[in-house]
């Protein structure tokens, strides 16, 4: 079971303060945010992608290698990456980078984003966004696993003999999630590729979450990847803690009340019973927590939001240490009962080993004139 944070990167207003951070203190506290995370003996640390204000999670391939060069242990991901608006070909060479780089410390969440007036900006029409999430993962996962790729397809320009450099580090790509909230459409695009679902439910109630992860679970099994629990699922989750819960609610609920996304709507006690946000104490937030397996059933990796709707990085990493205290509770929670024949969450190790080792190779262009290899040229 891995346990971690993700990042959506806004820039929001503290509201006990008045205060705005500016994006230059935002971005780098991204970065403390994540050494923390690898400090209190997280497993992941992920962070989204927005390409328009107030957000400065854009380029998260930058964020991800700058945080890795920084760390040692943890596995960084990203919190969606937008395979609607981003070309494949990029995708493909700048996440094989950062897993050279990070010695195969990086995976990736697919999302199509729900931002509508970023589609045009990277010139992709909204209308198009399950299409474009599924035409374009399938070229991403040719690109990964075939050394010269041809291909043509709706909504970008052909490729003709086509080599992604560099190759996946190991000859293993990154493990990829599909994250959905709503769309049956991508629970199915993750069966059917044999990859991880993640529902990052924090903004909805147990019981859709049970049917969205469900339907993966089904669908899973359908294709011939194993029985229904073996299927790879990971969920989001939010919480506030302090030692005493009545601290943590009233401290909480200023941020709470004014957040962009929930804030003016319901009250946080109704949202608290209806959502996994849990605001409360350490015990609190550990029982609410083991509890999503009461619907999700047994899977692999739990993330939580803890750095949104204005609060300030001091709050932030004493959130964290505050998780780092019932973290072994948590781990000890996740494994009792769990059955052996379900599978702990892909890392690039396990990918390495279950694909019967490393392969290491350059791939290297045809000469135009001798229509050899370089390598075969030289043998010749």
């Amino acid at each position: 079971m891995q346990i971690g944070i993700f990042s959506v990167g806004d820039v929001t207003t503290d509201p006990t303060t008045g205060r705005t951070p500016s994006e230059h203190e935002r971005i780098k506290a991204t970065v403390a945010i994540a050494r923390k995370a690898e400090e209190v003996g997280l497993d992941v640390f992920a962070t989204g992608e927005h390409h328009n204000p107030p957000f400065i999670s854009s380029n998260p391939t930058a964020t991800l290698a700058y945080i890795g060069a920084q760390t040692g242990r943890i596995v960084l991901s990203t919190a969606t990456t937008l395979i609607t608006t981003t070309d494949p070909v990029l995708i493909a060479e700048d996440y094989a980078k950062i897993q050279h780089l990070t010695d195969g410390r990086v995976d990736l969440m697919m999302g199509r984003g729900n931002t509508g007036p970023v589609y045009p900006w990277f010139g992709k029409d909204i209308r198009q966004g399950i299409n474009l999430a599924v035409e374009n993962y399938a070229l991403l996962h040719r690109l990964w696993r075939e050394d010269v790729v041809d291909w043509s397809g709706r909504f970008r320009t052909p490729l003709q003999g086509y080599t992604a450099t560099p190759r996946p580090l190991d000859g293993v790509p990154p493990f990829v999630w599909h994250g959905s909230i709503r769309s049956p459409e991508i629970a199915e695009q993750a069966a059917y590729y044999g990859d991880g679902f993640f529902h990052n439910h924090i903004f909805w109630p147990a019981s859709h979450t049970r049917q969205m992860v469900d339907l993966y679970r089904r669908r899973w099994e359908h294709h011939g990847h194993g029985p229904a629990d073996t299927a790879i699922v990971g969920l989001g989750g939010q919480f506030f803690m302090r030692r005493n819960s009545q601290d943590a609610i009233a401290e909480f609920r200023p941020y709470f009340d004014n957040a962009p996304v929930y804030g003016h709507g319901p009250s946080m006690e109704d949202f608290t019973a209806q959502t996994p946000l849990t605001v409360g104490s350490p015990q609190q937030v550990l029982e609410r927590t083991l509890s999503f397996r009461d619907y999700a059933g047994h899977y692999q990796r739990q993330l939580f939001l803890v750095d949104h709707a204005g609060l300030p990085l001091k709050t932030v990493l004493e959130q964290l240490d505050l998780l780092g205290e019932i973290l072994p509770a948590m781990r000890a929670g996740f494994a009792e009962g769990r059955p052996a024949h379900v599978p702990d969450a892909p890392t690039h190790q396990s990918l390495v080993a279950a694909a019967g080792g490393a392969v290491g190779h350059a791939v290297h262009a045809v000469d135009d004139v001798t229509g050899r290899a370089p390598a075969e040229a030289v043998s010749a």
